[in-house]
């Protein structure tokens, strides 16, 4: 079997994605009339981290949806599934976060080959347990049998898992990221490894080379232990900052990584230099030894290490640096905002246009 060297090759063309969302976006926008000079009216552009409505009374309401993709997969190879519960909760309110809104309900949707309790009820257990990290209600669901669609790897164990999130925020508190402006300072707050994004990638990767239960030293556990870390949740420093400091934008790093920057970028009319970046996890240098990935392609598919960013005035980054370690996350300041649109990275020295 070759070993993909890229995302793409893994099979996730994240081009071919943008463009589909693209269609799709226009064809989306158009339903934003129907609410037009009403409550609800939509606030917010699609391709933001979530969609605001108009509730008209000075308060917004914010909808985000999210899942936890192919990690299902490495959760059946382990037999383990207590943590993707916890990232399915992270994806959604990690998110809704980056608008400036308190998440405040979830509702999530299980679907499953088989109704199996020793699968349905850890999924529903780390469900719990992200919500009380994140200070949400879990209102409700909707869980389906559907044995001719999902298959997965283990018979009988295949399932998805996604979930809709809601927050509400007051109108004038909203962060959008139209604020940022040169001379900024990004902060990195510290991830829990590779959360929930390349994991195409990451699992045929590292399958290429190790067994799933197979202890890696440099790791400190298990390949399939290392990848089923949960997704770490930043709604409390996150909320606690917001109501401290000075912030210009959030962006939290999933799927393309640090080219999601640019969804602050593009309305702020700047770019990103990432000069400061931390020393990558074990995992990530695990994947790449493993792949003969580039630094360009880790660093536009995975987080680094770095898993949420904050874009503050530079005389309040030391304070939001140690206001976060004392909430539990690790901050540095890992680069600046550019007049220069695109997002770029030094790596060893190295200059790297990532977009």
């Amino acid at each position: 079997m070759k070993v993909p060297r890229s995302y793409r090759e893994a099979g996730v063309d994240v081009d071919k994605v943008t463009r589909l969302h693209k269609f799709m976006s226009n064809l989306l926008k158009a339903t934003f009339r129907f609410r037009s000079g009403k409550t609800g009216e939509v606030l917010t552009e699609i391709g933001h981290y979530a969609g605001l409505i108009d509730l008209g009374d000075g308060r917004v309401l914010a909808l985000h949806v999210d899942g936890v993709g192919t990690k299902v997969l490495v959760a059946q190879m382990m037999g383990k599934y207590d943590t993707v519960g916890i990232d399915c909760v992270a994806m959604c309110v990690n998110d809704l976060i980056c608008l400036g809104v308190e998440p405040m309900a979830l509702v999530d949707y299980l679907v499953v080959q088989e109704p199996r309790e020793d699968l349905v009820k850890p999924i529903m257990e780390g469900i719990a347990k992200g919500a009380e990290e994140a200070s949400i209600a879990v209102v409700g669901g909707e869980t389906a049998v559907m044995g001719d669609v999902i298959k997965g790897v283990k018979e009988g164990y295949g399932f998805d898992l996604a979930a809709m999130c809601v927050g509400i925020a007051d109108k004038s508190r909203i962060i959008t990221g139209e604020s940022v402006k040169p001379g900024d300072v990004i902060v990195g707050l510290a991830s829990n490894g590779i959360h929930s994004n390349g994991l195409t990638l990451a699992r045929k990767v590292l399958l290429s080379r190790f067994q799933i239960d197979r202890y890696v030293d440099e790791l400190g556990c298990t390949v399939g232990e290392e990848l089923l870390k949960p997704t770490r949740i930043y709604v409390k420093p996150v909320l606690g900052l917001l109501k401290r400091f000075r912030v210009h934008g959030l962006a939290h790093i999933t799927g393309g990584a640090f080219t999601k920057l640019m969804r602050i970028g593009r309305l702020a009319k700047v770019g990103f230099d990432l000069l400061n970046m931390p020393k990558p996890p074990p995992i990530f240098s695990l994947i790449k030894t493993a792949g003969s990935i580039d630094d360009r392609e880790m660093y536009r598919t995975f987080n680094m290490g770095v898993g949420f960013c904050v874009i503050a005035p530079p005389d309040e980054a030391e304070d939001i640096i140690s206001f976060c370690e004392k909430m539990g996350v690790k901050g540095q300041a890992v680069g600046w905002v550019s007049e220069e649109m695109g997002v770029r990275v030094k790596v060893d020295g190295k200059p790297i246009i990532l977009c």
